[in-house]
């Protein structure tokens, strides 16, 4: 079963170039912006709001999104480049198709992440003492419970408990991953 993607078509070639004037005076007034007016462009440009609060990430991408609506999108070039991809065409490209209202003519296969052999099973429960106080931590199937909130990795618990950057797997206690033998 082949699964394909569908790449909106390129835009029609502009009647005029842009302006590099305006596309300029754009990018200055990005300058000058707080980090509260960079995200409110942001949602205006994107179609969605940001998740960081990082003032040169977000004049970067504001920056790349100007000269982008400025030039009118990609070129037919990089489109068919993009088309040609199929299955390999990036998540995030096949979710601006799927914002944007093209059709998606069929789902690539979700390809779930290897289970690391070092978890317990799920249901478990992680115990660990610190100080006088008894941290438990249950293990789900893609995650860790911890006093209600969920964390991806026990590293991010064992750093929420003790405030500084641990190995999740050395600070619960569990196994070291087996060394690979050279061949």
């Amino acid at each position: 079963m082949t699964h394909r993607s569908t790449v909106p078509s390129p835009a029609p070639p502009s009647p005029a170039p842009p302006n590099p004037l305006a596309v300029g005076a754009a990018l200055a007034e990005l300058e000058h912006m707080t980090v509260a007016e960079l995200a409110a462009r942001f949602e205006a440009l994107f179609g969605r709001p940001t998740r960081t609060r990082n003032r040169d990430y977000l004049r970067k991408r504001l920056g790349w999104r100007v000269q982008e609506l400025a030039s009118r999108g990609l070129s037919p070039s990089a489109v068919a480049r993009i088309a040609s991809l199929g299955d390999g065409l990036p998540e995030r490209w096949r979710m601006r198709e799927v914002a944007a209202g093209a059709p998606v003519v069929a789902e690539a296969p979700a390809h779930e992440a290897p289970r690391d052999p070092r978890l317990p099973p799920p249901g478990t429960t992680l115990r660990r003492v610190v100080g006088r106080e008894v941290h438990e931590v249950f293990v789900l199937a893609g995650e860790f419970d911890y006093r209600g909130e969920r964390f991806k990795t026990l590293s991010a618990v064992a750093k929420r408990i003790t405030g500084t950057a641990w190995n999740g797997f050395a600070f619960f206690a569990l196994p070291k991953a087996p060394r690979k033998e050279a061949p």
